[in-house]
């Protein structure tokens, strides 16, 4: 595949990511989205179904995941590092939400910003921007060696 046509396809791809970040709130169950949109100091806890909630959670991961994937995919062409990638969602994914159900549980008693983060890490393509650099870097280190 020619580097126009792979750098297209990862153009498209990103424009995915912002679709999915766009229509989020019509897609997607998260009470939570106002809650930190507002004055989230002062206003009280949402209410919120758990299944309902970690179902959605979970879809927008995985879409999010595997656009992200394509993305690496893309930009690597390399299997060793879309297996690797996988994993690490998949890892990332089982602590972050095990962390966030337990932060829900009690309604952010801890503070409210680790809350904020560990779901801004669920449902935002953060993990890519981590990635991708981190394994430029990793090419780049092999490739001296």
């Amino acid at each position: 595949m020619s580097k126009s046509v792979r750098f297209i396809l990862i153009g498209l791809l990103v424009l995915l990511l912002m679709l999915v970040r766009g229509f989020s709130s019509k897609l997607f169950y998260d009470p939570f989205i106002t809650y930190f949109q507002n004055d989230y100091l002062l206003s009280g806890f949402p209410k919120y179904e758990s299944w309902k909630l970690f179902l959605n959670l979970l879809l927008r991961y995985l879409i999010n995941g595997l656009i992200s994937l394509g993305i690496i995919f893309l930009f690597f062409q390399n299997s060793k590092v879309v297996k690797f990638a996988i994993k690490f969602y998949a890892i990332l994914f089982v602590g972050l939400i095990i962390a966030y159900f337990g932060l829900l549980e009690t309604q952010f008693s801890s503070g409210y910003l680790l809350g904020f983060y560990i779901r801004r890490m669920l449902i935002h393509p953060v993990i890519l921007i981590v990635l991708l650099p981190a394994f430029y870097y990793q090419k780049k280190l092999s490739k001296k060696n």
